[in-house]
């Protein structure tokens, strides 16, 4: 075993027995990982509250050589977001981000991967209101990006010829992106206007203005971008959070 210290951001933390958890990290220098923290429950742990989904530390951890579970010995708190604990929509935007990379990112160091979550996170803490959820929208969309799953949306994902750069979009979540007109059958390929196109464009590629998006087309543009992960990212697996902040069914009951 082998002790290292890391930039490290709680993805997720569940209880262990009686006394401890087990933690899933995002580390700088060490990809993703999972960790167990002994006696993180007991009421004088050295942990203290450090194991608070979503805060960012420096990390100590003995690396397993021979195992996927290695040991978290300290976790010295650099900041707790209580910015998004306070706040539902910003909460599962960044609940949906950390989901993300605690199932999809490897367990080799990947800093890009990294610093995107740290600075997607402050950008949830510090954003108006009112513009929580369209960036949710845009912040996931550069996570799929980073974690090398981007959309094709000038070329079609079948026979790789360009898109005519006018006009509505057909896009195949399950497929990773457009189709052209001559490509497209029978299925459930999203049909996107063109100012929807621009829209996704606006998201899911950088150097665009963030766009302003109503309450249903927001809600579209969740639902294409959650077929998109669950089909093309997540590969079948399970992404709770994530589905629960497409749904945003807190939002309909306070109608």
């Amino acid at each position: 075993m082998s002790l290292v210290a890391t930039p490290a951001i709680i993805l997720s933390a569940i209880r262990y027995g009686e006394t401890s958890k087990i933690v899933r990290l995002a580390t700088r220098d060490h990809g993703v990982q999972s960790a167990i923290a002994k006696g993180a429950l007991r009421p004088r742990s050295r942990f203290g509250a450090a194991l608070q989904l979503l805060c960012s530390g420096q990390a100590q951890l003995l690396l397993s050589e021979r195992r996927d579970l290695h040991t978290l010995t300290a976790f010295d708190v650099l900041h707790l977001p209580l910015s998004l604990s306070r706040d539902l929509d910003r909460y599962t935007a960044a609940s949906a981000l950390a989901e993300l990379v605690g199932r999809v990112a490897p367990s080799e160091p990947r800093p890009a991967t990294f610093d995107l979550l740290r600075e997607a996170l402050a950008l949830l803490e510090q954003a108006p209101a009112e513009a929580v959820e369209v960036l949710g929208l845009r912040l996931l969309w550069r996570m799929v990006q980073e974690l090398g799953f981007g959309p094709s949306l000038d070329h079609c994902v079948r026979c790789g010829e360009p898109i005519p750069g006018e006009g509505g979009l057909l896009f195949l979540p399950e497929e990773g992106g457009a189709i052209g007109a001559e490509c497209a059958g029978a299925g459930a390929t999203a049909r996107l206007s063109p100012s929807d196109r621009r829209d996704l464009v606006a998201l899911a590629l950088s150097g665009h203005d963030l766009p302003v998006l109503d309450g249903p087309h927001a809600a579209a543009h969740r639902r294409l971008l959650s077929r998109f992960i669950h089909h093309h990212v997540a590969e079948g697996q399970a992404l709770p959070g994530l589905d629960f902040w497409t749904g945003r069914s807190w939002q309909e009951k306070g109608r």
